[in-house]
């Protein structure tokens, strides 16, 4: 009895089929890109510094992921690039109060990212059309106001800086 369980342990173990590996292991980015630019991203949507925001969510993921690799945002001697454009920006009221004012407000970020391999001049990455999404409320007391869009974009540039470099650098 012993024995088949014994046999399809050790089995699993050397044949390693499971699919997964450690992270930072992956193929994704060749291996002769050792430095990487961010330019600022352009801000299509015309949504007060959205971009900024998104710039630095990305420098900072790849700064805390990726220590191998040199983080620039002059292109000139970058081995990669990684440009962005803030497509849409949408603020959409989601929940009313009893006064029929909004309270819950839905955003919806639409971008588009490319990532150039300036040696071989050829594109490694390229999503025209992410969408990430969140919500953020209102406080009800007007005394205690403080505009929690800020934080909920905040939130949504770290969750997609996070999708972007993992995409990029593990290739999932």
């Amino acid at each position: 009895m012993h024995k088949p369980v014994f046999f399809a342990l050790l089995l699993a173990l050397t044949v390693g089929v499971c699919g997964y590996k450690r992270a930072g292991k992956g193929k994704a980015l060749p291996a002769d890109i050792k430095t990487i630019a961010v330019p600022v991203f352009q801000n299509s949507s015309l949504k007060y510094r959205v971009e900024q925001r998104f710039t630095s969510a990305v420098i900072e993921e790849i700064l805390k992921r990726a220590r191998a690799l040199r983080v620039t945002t002059s292109t000139d001697d970058a081995d990669a690039v990684v440009t962005g454009d803030i497509r849409s920006f949408r603020a959409v009221g989601t929940i009313l109060d009893s006064q029929g004012r909004t309270r819950v407000w839905s955003v919806r970020i639409i971008v588009s990212v490319t990532v150039r391999d300036q040696r071989r001049k050829k594109i490694i990455y390229q999503n025209p059309r992410v969408i990430f999404e969140g919500e953020y409320e209102l406080s009800d007391d007007p005394q205690s106001f403080f505009n929690e869009e800020n934080a909920a974009v905040d939130r949504i540039a770290r969750d997609f800086a996070q999708s972007i470099i993992s995409t990029i650098l593990e290739g999932q």
